[in-house]
């Protein structure tokens, strides 16, 4: 289904990773490839986790490049069969985009793949990768609904989510009451959690009914609860919170509660060129 790009329209910062296959390098069938992508980058492009854990899986020799155990430094070229445990890779020739998903998820629903309650999980709704997982971008706790972005690619994973580029979070919070002109300062000036400052870049009145009053806010970090105990620190309570926006995608009116919908080839290619 053909629809509109829920993207906003001003660029973050530059990206310097890349999202294209390399070209194929002639190699003995024998011999641990010598051109390519990192194995390490490779793997975690994959969804199997970071650079750094899967330079330790290869140092343990848990992962296999056409037969062979791989060692750091090595490469993988298309053609080359990758084996980590049960799990198979292989690398093509043609360029292949990550996957990307957006998810509404609602309240009651954790984003953990276990859980020792036995809570659903938002893992359980979306649909089933052969050779790699699903990567949550940003988490939102049980009570908390909204925008939640997967994808298969750790590199694009990593751009949106690290400190450092400062992806924009903004949520629509509703709380009993009216937010003074103090309170109002204080959560964009700074407030003192117990893990450090923090301050909304953001904060504007969106109005409500009876007693109830929304707000709109965005943030540049996402710290377990932020939202929520920043407006506890202050004295409010924060009756209904949800992620409207992460970075440069929407929250897409289209999507209801509980479903997924996955970017199309152009939709994805937007997405990568305004993170670039």
């Amino acid at each position: 289904m053909k629809t509109t790009p829920p993207f906003k329209p001003a660029p973050p910062k530059k990206l310097s990773a890349k999202h294209t296959a390399p070209p194929k390098s002639p190699k003995s069938d024998n011999a641990p490839p010598t051109a390519g992508f990192k194995l390490q980058k490779l793997l975690a492009q994959k969804g199997l986790g970071s650079r750094r854990e899967m330079e330790a899986w290869i140092a343990a020799g848990k992962v296999f490049v056409n037969g062979h155990i791989a060692q750091l430094g090595d490469r993988a070229a298309p053609g080359d069969l990758i084996r980590v445990g049960r799990r198979v890779i292989r690398i093509h020739d043609e360029e292949t985009l990550p996957k990307v998903l957006l998810y509404h998820k609602p309240e009651g629903e954790i984003v953990s793949r276990h859980d020792p309650q036995g809570r659903p999980s938002v893992f359980d709704k979306l649909p089933y990768l052969r050779s790699s997982k699903w990567i949550a971008i940003g988490r939102l706790d049980f009570n908390t609904s909204g925008l939640l972005i997967f994808t298969d690619d750790g590199v694009l994973a990593n751009r949106l989510m690290h400190p450092r580029f400062e992806m924009e979070r903004e949520y629509a919070v509703r709380i009993l009451g009216e937010l003074t002109d103090e309170q109002m300062k204080q959560l964009t000036t700074g407030i003192t959690l117990e893990d450090g400052q923090a301050a909304f870049t953001y904060l504007a009145d969106q109005g409500g009914e009876g007693a109830n009053r929304w707000y709109r806010v965005i943030l540049k970090e996402g710290k377990n609860r932020e939202v929520r105990r920043m407006f506890e620190a202050i004295g409010i309570t924060v009756s209904r919170l949800m992620r409207v926006r992460f970075g440069p995608i929407n929250l897409p009116p289209r999507i209801k509660r509980g479903r997924w919908l996955e970017l199309e080839e152009k939709e994805t290619r937007r997405l990568l060129e305004l993170i670039a």
